[in-house]
């Protein structure tokens, strides 16, 4: 079989993956489900490497066989960047085996209230200067969610906007924005690097697609500082683990210098999760952090214990609970209780809410 057959199946299937791997069915994601197609045979070990190794250059198969893994990313469907969407791409070794886990991003980038997403995320897109964190799970939405703002910040207005991607997603269309896009390996080879000449590009915005490291998290935060609009991601589950995890990231002697810089710097956290309808297809419930003045007080003074609470009682500001975008979506007929109680972090708070 051919991949751009399995590609093809994917796409049509509205999945949001596939799975490659030696002795089982290919398999695909759809809402949030593996479903393995069954009109074919288990896949060999030849199959796979016939398949990926066909869409690596040679130096991608170099790299690859050198470090046994690789983050790539391709368009389908013709045209220089593919108009029938994009895969990002993870190939890798699994009990000695080449094997690979295919994302499919759609070819349009879709706006804030397309996802679902709460209007807060406006403000965001309007913003000159800052630092914007959009967090939760791995596969639960976070590139979406960002390439939606990033393109609204696009179409509003007429700024340079730098990211910098392992490796690039999503393709934007035109707008008022020149949008420079720097792919890991192919257009630099370090993120430090990167992130070191982004202030000497003369950027307006800066997306970092992941920060990965304290080096990484140090940049960004400084980027930020220097008077720019800076977006990035992280795999926490709520907006006070973020601001832990990020402090946590560097030795005890740096910690104080970094809750300084963030309490100035931080503008907002959205934590997301992709939940399954009743219906079908799958929708976000998402915590909302806004930087106030109480949120950079209790950020710089060490409390982050009581961010949750200030987030409980700062509705009028923006902030959204986790739990009350759950029982929104619960009491709308969106999503099972059941479902709302297994992604709930307080699910007694859930349950007072919807009564």
């Amino acid at each position: 079989m051919a991949i751009q057959e399995l590609l093809e199946i994917t796409v049509k299937n509205n999945a949001s993956d596939l799975h490659l791997m030696p002795g089982i069915l290919p398999a695909i994601r759809v809402d949030g489900g593996l479903i393995y197609l069954n009109q074919y045979q288990p896949l060999s070990k030849e199959d796979i490497e016939t398949m990926v190794f066909s869409l690596l250059s040679p130096e991608q198969k170099e790299l690859f066989l050198t470090n046994k893994e690789l983050d790539f990313s391709f368009g389908i469907g013709g045209g220089a960047y593919g108009n029938e969407g994009r895969f990002r791409t993870n190939i890798y070794h699994q009990r000695g085996v080449v094997t690979a886990a295919f994302r499919f991003l759609p070819p349009n980038v879709r706006n804030i209230e397309e996802l679902h997403l709460p209007k807060v995320c406006h403000k965001f897109a309007d913003l000159k200067q800052g630092f914007v964190l959009v967090t939760g799970p791995t596969g639960h939405g976070k590139s979406t969610t960002l390439a939606a703002i990033i393109n609204e910040i696009n179409q509003k207005r007429a700024a340079h906007i730098l990211t910098i991607e392992d490796p690039i997603e999503y393709i934007y269309p035109s707008g008022k924005s020149v949008i420079s896009q720097r792919e890991m390996d192919l257009d630099t080879h370090s993120w430090s690097m990167a992130l070191r000449s982004a202030l000497r590009e003369d950027p307006d915005v800066v997306l970092v697609g992941e920060m990965r490291d304290p080096e990484t998290i140090a940049a960004a935060i400084t980027i930020a500082e220097t008077g720019h609009l800076v977006f990035s991601t992280l795999h926490t589950n709520s907006a006070s683990q973020t601001i832990d995890r990020i402090i946590d990231a560097f030795s005890p002697s740096q910690q104080g210098q970094i809750k300084v810089q963030l309490a100035a710097t931080l503008k907002g956290i959205i934590s997301q999760r992709l939940l399954p309808q009743i219906n079908g297809g799958r929708i976000p419930a998402v915590e909302v952090l806004i930087g106030t003045t109480a949120v950079s007080t209790n950020i710089r003074e060490g409390k982050t214990h009581l961010i949750d609470s200030v987030i409980q009682t700062s509705q009028d500001a923006g902030m959204i609970t986790l739990e009350s975008s759950l029982s929104t979506l619960v009491l709308s007929g969106q999503i099972s209780l059941e479902t709302a109680k297994g992604y709930a972090l307080r699910p007694e708070e859930l349950m007072r809410m919807i009564g």
